[in-house]
């Protein structure tokens, strides 16, 4: 059984969660996204310093079934990315809250994050 997204978090309806720390936030998918795209085999990710804009896409994720988008629900610069996915983007479907977490945001503009779903309306629009 997949675990359930943390309430800690805020979401997209395109599976991404954003955890804010101060006026960061880090980004990765839900558990529900990882287990629909089964084997996760490549993702590509921005560089660091690189401006995201909220509502667009920042990266890439592979696996054996499809080819989706990534997408921010802030716009920012890149602070940090998870190095380690290059060499096992399978922690994604391992761990996808902890360990399998994509890229940590510095926020232009952190009210965006109140626009982004709850939990319990990410669960409600995505059935997950």
């Amino acid at each position: 059984m997949a675990s359930s997204p943390p309430s800690d978090r805020k979401y997209l309806q395109s599976h991404e969660w954003h955890q804010r720390d101060g006026d960061s936030v880090t980004i990765g998918i839900t558990q529900a996204a990882a287990d629909e795209l089964t084997d996760i085999t490549f993702v590509e990710l921005p560089a660091i310093g690189a401006m995201l804009e909220a509502g667009k896409p920042f990266g890439v994720i592979e696996s054996v079934k499809a080819t989706s988008d990534l997408y921010s629900g802030v716009s920012g610069t890149v602070m940090d990315v998870n190095e380690q996915l290059r060499s096992a983007p399978g922690l994604i479907n391992n761990d996808p809250y902890i360990t399998g977490w994509m890229i940590k945001v510095k926020m232009s503009d952190p009210t965006q994050l109140d626009q982004l779903l709850s939990l319990e309306d990410y669960v409600k629009s995505s059935g997950h």
